[in-house]
């Protein structure tokens, strides 16, 4: 299969009242342009929250396949967007909301809000969800891949998923959120113990999610703000997130997906699944949080089959 080439990139002006500076964000166009083809294209929404769009480029399968535009974008405070660490811990800015503002301008900006398919992982599955129960007109299909409805289901999934890691792992995490030393380097590696059952089982680790990590780690302002010191403790503005009572208002055709490993286990996102009208539920079997590196062929074939491509 050829690699498919980047069409088009850009920076998008996004105005934010309460910063001073210049913000944009910046995006990135594979396979055919959205303006030369039929085909909705397929808008990507990474995860962290705070975690660039890098892990998520296998997608970029769909455009040499199936002749799919596939847009990236990295979220403010991260990646190659404009970086905000001067609102580090600040809650009140760092919200669901900024988020959501930012989608409708990379929408309006590439002009492709009337008709497009929107695939949101992790993070991004919350923010597609918050997008699509507004009943947006353009929105065609929606792809909400291992994502939680609630945090609280997060949180008790994750934390029964570490009762089962070695003693001496679970020590350590203790003993580190003890003493507040979360950052140190003996909780990264007991918590790489934990990434490498419940996040991406593949050894080696794929380029593209060390990528994605290493920028995480070099500016953590939007996840230990939004999130906050682990997976384990969420602190942050995302602590009372639960969008359970409005997922019904999700109109758009859904393929809801997760891994059997995965620390979106079956009772985090079943939600979704119990109140969307139109959805789909694929549970990749030999997969944890990231099937699109794990189960990569398998991956791009059902979703390629939930947008309505034939098979290849």
């Amino acid at each position: 299969m050829s690699s498919p080439q980047v069409i088009e990139e850009g920076e998008i002006p996004f105005s934010i009242p309460s910063v001073t500076k210049d913000c944009k964000t910046w995006y990135q166009i594979y396979g055919p342009h959205p303006h030369t083809v039929d085909t909705s294209p397929l808008l990507v929404l990474h995860g962290g929250p705070g975690i660039p769009h890098n892990y998520l480029l296998p997608l970029t399968d769909l455009a040499s396949t199936h002749s799919i535009p596939i847009i990236f974008y990295d979220q403010v405070g991260c990646g190659r967007s404009t970086h905000l660490p001067e609102k580090k811990s600040d809650i009140s800015f760092w919200t669901v909301d900024l988020f959501l503002r930012e989608l409708d301008n990379v929408l309006t900006h590439l002009q492709i809000k009337r008709n497009y398919d929107l695939l949101g992982q992790s993070w991004g599955g919350i923010l597609a969800a918050c997008h699509a129960k507004e009943q947006p007109s353009g929105l065609k299909n929606l792809i909400i891949a291992n994502s939680p409805a609630d945090m609280g289901s997060w949180l008790e999934a994750a934390n029964r998923l570490r009762l089962q890691l070695p003693e001496d792992v679970q020590e350590v995490l203790t003993r580190c959120e003890r003493e507040g030393k979360e950052a140190s380097e003996e909780y990264e590696k007991a918590m790489l113990v934990f990434y490498e059952r419940h996040v991406c089982r593949m050894t080696p680790m794929p380029e593209d999610l060390e990528a994605s990590f290493k920028q995480l780690k070099e500016d953590d302002t939007v996840y230990s703000t939004m999130n906050g010191p682990s997976e384990f403790n969420v602190t942050g503005s995302l602590k009372t997130f639960d969008i359970r009572k409005e997922i019904h208002k999700i109109k758009a055709p859904t393929l809801l997906i997760n891994g059997r490993y995965d620390e979106a286990q079956d009772e985090v996102v079943e939600p979704f699944f119990r109140a969307i009208a139109k959805v789909k539920w694929y549970r990749f079997a030999e997969s944890s949080h990231t099937p699109q590196l794990e189960e990569r062929d398998e991956f791009m074939k059902v979703v390629a089959h939930f947008l309505g491509y034939p098979s290849i």
